[in-house]
C-alpha cells in the first residue's frame, strides 16, 4: 500500500511540475531595418484583447521613425457604430543592449513615461524578408498580432505563419481574423 501511495505522489508531483514549467523563451528576429519597417501595416489577425474590444474592422498601425530613434505609433480601427478610433503612442527599444526586435510601446501620456507599467512588450517574432508581413507578440504569449502591408493575406500563407507561432508556444484559441472594408485610413 505504501509503495502505491508513493507512486501516486511521485506521479502527481511530476505532473504538477510539468504543468507549472514555463515555455521556452520567445524567439525574435535577428534584425529590423526601422526605415523599411516604417509605414502602414494592416492587421490580418489578432488574439482578443481588452484594448481592441470595440474594433470591428479596418485595423491599421502606422509607424514613423523619429529623430531620437523612437517610433511614433498611430493605431486606427473602425468601431461598431462606424466611427473611426485612433490611439497615438510611442515605441522604443526595450534595452539599449538588446536586439532592436524587442521593443516596448506606450499609449499613455508622455508625462507618465517614467512609470514602467505604462510600457508594454512589443516583440517582433517573425518578419518577411521583403517586409510584407510581421508577427508581433510578447513573452507571456497573451497578445499576438499578424500584420501585413496589404489588407488581405492568402489563407495558406497565414496558416504557415500561425504554424510558426504555435511552435513558439502560443495557443491561438479565439484568434480574430480582421475584416477590412477600406483601402486606406
Amino acid at each position: 500500500m505504501k509503495k502505491h501511495m508513493v507512486g501516486v505522489i511521485v506521479l502527481l508531483v511530476g505532473e504538477a511540475l510539468s504543468q507549472g514549467s514555463s515555455p521556452e523563451p520567445l524567439s525574435v528576429v535577428d534584425t529590423v531595418d526601422l526605415v523599411r519597417y516604417s509605414g502602414t501595416w494592416y492587421e490580418i489577425a489578432r488574439l482578443p484583447n481588452r484594448f481592441q474590444d470595440d474594433c470591428i474592422s479596418d485595423v491599421t498601425a502606422t509607424y514613423s521613425l523619429l529623430d531620437d530613434g523612437d517610433i511614433k505609433v498611430v493605431n486606427r480601427c473602425t468601431k461598431a457604430g462606424g466611427e473611426l478610433s485612433q490611439a497615438n503612442g510611442r515605441a522604443r527599444r526595450a534595452s539599449k543592449d538588446g536586439p532592436i526586435s524587442k521593443l516596448e510601446v506606450r499609449f499613455a501620456p508622455a508625462f507618465l513615461s517614467f512609470l514602467p507599467f505604462v510600457w508594454g512588450d512589443y516583440w517582433i517574432l517573425d518578419l518577411a524578408p521583403d517586409y510584407s508581413h510581421v508577427v508581433i507578440g510578447e513573452p507571456g504569449r497573451k497578445y499576438l498580432w499578424v500584420l501585413a502591408r496589404s489588407p488581405e493575406m492568402d489563407d495558406g500563407r497565414l496558416e504557415n505563419i500561425l504554424d510558426r507561432v504555435k511552435m513558439q508556444g502560443y495557443t491561438l484559441d479565439g484568434l480574430i481574423r480582421t475584416r477590412h472594408t477600406r483601402s486606406g485610413q
